[in-house]
């Protein structure tokens, strides 16, 4: 461990990745307290100029554009982490149970993936949503859904590879039942995967809450999200550009961060297969 973070913080743009998250992650958990109005009430005039009391000005309907922000970064960041987490356990769980029993289950399992894989995450969701509502846990359980997918191609792949070692099958020999093999002798080896397939799906996931938000599909109003706002903020991009910017500079610096910080970590632990999944 001292020797992984010794050679850490010999990358400059991992640290800087790590800097980032830990910032929006930071002000996500203390946004409570951080925001100076409540970010649902209308307070004053639509569109006033960023002043001493509104540091950002106003929205379209008055409300507090600062205290929007904050509580716009705090639900995209938890949509996005609980969709990350989702695809990364359930996605190892269901990878490794197909390299373990093979045959029927394997075949039927591969391809519901490329299937799936054949069709952007973006229209899926958008059906999924419209059918069942646009709730956050729908959001949430869809995205996790569909993120899946690629953790279990990741982690069926390097399951096969551990089938092979000597203490898969000693625990074979020894009599223990397929769920025992794959939750104690399996998974544990594969930890350090799941955790960078995480971070990956969670930088997706919070793109595509955001695209989802602009068109309308995401988070339900009158919670602020930055997607949303991106899409409010169009219609005076002239005279108040930053209901555009910010929100915008919030999303690029997390998902830049993320990234920094995952390919970093998984050029260090050797995980050249988790870095080539970014766009699955």
């Amino acid at each position: 461990m001292r020797l992984f973070i010794q050679r850490l913080f010999r990358r400059p743009l991992t640290m800087l990745g790590l800097l980032l998250v830990a910032i929006h992650f930071g002000i996500a958990l203390a946004a409570p307290w951080l925001t100076p109005h409540d970010p649902l009430k209308l307070l004053d005039a639509p569109l006033e100029q960023p002043t001493g009391v509104y540091w950002l000005g106003t929205d379209e309907l008055g409300r507090d554009f600062f205290s929007r922000l904050l509580l716009g970064g705090q639900i995209s960041i938890v949509a996005a982490a609980c969709a990350g987490l989702i695809a990364a356990f359930g996605g190892g769980i269901i990878g490794l149970a197909t390299a373990y029993h093979r045959g029927l289950f394997d075949d039927v399992v591969s391809r519901f993936v490329e299937m799936k894989l054949s069709i952007p995450s973006i229209l899926l969701v958008s059906l999924f949503v419209t059918g069942f509502g646009q709730s956050l846990a729908v959001l949430i359980g869809v995205m996790g859904l569909i993120y899946m997918m690629g953790v279990i191609r990741t982690a069926r792949a390097q399951g096969i590879l551990i089938m092979e070692q000597g203490y898969v099958k000693a625990a074979k020999l020894r009599g223990e039942s397929a769920s025992a093999i794959i939750l104690r002798e399996m998974l544990p080896n594969i930890a350090d995967l799941l955790t960078v397939e995480f971070a990956l799906r969670t930088s997706s996931a919070l793109l595509l809450v955001s695209a989802l938000s602009f068109l309308g599909l995401g988070v339900s109003p009158p919670t602020p999200d930055w997607g949303s706002m991106i899409q409010s903020g169009l219609q005076s991009i002239r005279s108040e550009p930053w209901l555009i910017l910010a929100p915008a500079l919030c999303i690029s610096t997390l998902v830049i961060g993320i990234n920094f910080a995952t390919e970093g970590v998984a050029d260090l632990l050797g995980l050249e297969a988790a870095r080539g999944a970014t766009g699955q």
